[in-house]
């Protein structure tokens, strides 16, 4: 519950009109969500502005109206603040009402595995404290912010995803909810349209660290050829996580096992545990969440009966059926490392049965994107036994193998799904995996 000082303070507007006092229940930038007792906040999109919008919000029942001018509201006791940039002030908002709140904030960035190992964090610390975290993927400029407005007195932990695909985006994003504890996944190519190479999305996303606040808490993948440069690195106490027994980890995991019904391992040669998954990619984030209990004080017993549960989220390396046919549904977004990642988990799965990729187009990869769609055909060719392109890009790095009766090319995920169930003759052994950028629509594959 805020109260119109706070919206002064937080947004450092100015009062325009209406009374200045008086208690806000939250706080929305659509005014189709608006309810009694709210503040509006009118933001300027891509395709909408939202001081278009004032009166509908007022009708819903507004009691407050943040707007970059003058808005005249009907209606008494609808208070008005002006400011210079409505967007600013939502994130400066985000930033008063974290800062007062003064609970404990870990924050997850990096090239992949952002949200699932910020979903495994808050699942793992929910067993035991009340978890503030973003809805899905609600990690951007508008996201963040909208999250922390719905602190309120009875969360004790907020885990936030930090997303980026612009230089500058982590620190500002971090600026506002000021962390005290950093988890970065990994280093790779994504966004490289801005982040221009790898070095720039290690630049960008290593600003979180220099970022922390408090006890200055660093979680860090040490497998990765970046993050292991500077580990410690603006960081208090950095903790190490690792596959494998060659390198020193904090928490390091082994004795790895996949299959379709899930993954097993064990932590540091010793602890148990189960994930809901073939992708044995999502140690490194399921190490995160045991990190981040044994951090806050959870037994390594109590965490992997929660891990144990933990349902992954949609669209990432989920299995399905569809038809009786096995699929791994990875359809949310793809990069050349996170499509490495899927072809991985596609090769090691024991089926009996053959290997079939779908694999769409991996978009914002900048002056490379030829090469890293060729890389990734050679990749799946090494061992799938038939590969279904989908877009432009993926039909391109294909020129190299005319002629090869496995290969068939696609122009989107319609077309896709018309080989694949009027084509192709399944066994109910065969596995396939379905892999592209968000823009591809590939879950359109599955609407049978």
């Amino acid at each position: 519950m805020f109260t119109v000082d706070d919206i002064l303070k937080g947004t450092q507007g100015r009062l325009s009109s209406g009374p200045g006092y008086g208690r806000i229940r939250s706080v929305s930038s659509d005014s189709r969500t608006v309810k009694p007792q709210d503040a509006f906040i009118a933001i300027k999109g891509d395709r909408f502005d939202g001081h278009d919008f004032v009166s509908q919000a007022v009708k819903c029942g507004a009691r407050l109206i943040i707007t970059e001018r003058d808005a005249a509201v009907k209606g008494s006791g609808v208070s008005v603040v002006r400011v210079k940039d409505t967007l600013k002030a939502l994130g400066d908002l985000a930033g008063y009402w974290r800062r007062k709140s003064g609970i404990p904030v870990i924050a997850v960035t990096g090239s992949n595995g952002k949200t699932t190992t910020k979903d495994m964090i808050a699942w793992v610390l929910g067993s035991r404290f009340k978890i503030l975290k973003n809805p899905g993927t609600h990690n951007n400029h508008i996201g963040l912010p909208q999250t922390l407005l719905g602190l309120d007195k009875t969360y004790r932990l907020a885990v936030l995803e930090i997303g980026t695909n612009h230089f500058g985006e982590v620190g500002c994003l971090a600026d506002i909810c000021k962390p005290d504890m950093a988890v970065i996944t990994n280093i790779g190519p994504s966004h490289l349209e801005f982040l221009k190479n790898l070095e720039g999305v290690y630049r960008e996303k290593r600003t979180l660290l220099g970022k922390l606040s408090g006890p200055r808490i660093a979680v860090l993948n040490a497998d990765d050829n970046f993050l292991c440069r500077d580990l410690r690195a603006g960081a208090k106490k950095g903790f190490r996580l690792g596959i494998g027994i060659e390198k020193r980890c904090d928490y390091m995991a082994g004795s790895i096992y996949s299959c379709t019904k899930g993954t097993q391992f064990t932590v540091n040669e010793k602890y148990k545990f189960t994930l809901n998954t073939p992708g044995s990619y999502n140690i490194y984030n399921a190490l995160a969440a045991v990190a981040a209990g044994r951090i806050f004080g959870l037994g390594y017993k109590d965490i992997s009966a929660r891990l144990k549960t933990f349902a992954f989220p949609k669209s990432r390396l989920n299995l399905i059926k569809v038809r009786g046919i096995t699929f791994i549904d990875d359809t949310y977004n793809s990069n050349p490392l996170s499509f490495s990642v899927a072809l991985e988990t596609l090769r090691k799965i024991d089926s009996g049965g053959r290997k079939i990729l779908v694999m769409g187009d991996m978009l914002e990869l900048g002056a490379g994107s030829k090469e890293f769609h060729a890389q990734a055909v050679r990749a799946a060719l090494e061992f799938c036994d038939c590969l279904v392109t989908v877009g432009n890009l993926s039909r391109d790095a294909c020129s190299g193998f005319r002629g090869s009766k496995k290969i068939f090319s696609c122009g989107d995920s319609a077309q896709a799904r018309e080989l694949l169930f009027r084509k192709i003759k399944f066994s109910d052994r065969d596995v396939v995996l379905i892999k592209g950028s968000r823009a591809m629509a590939l879950e359109g594959v599955f609407k049978v």
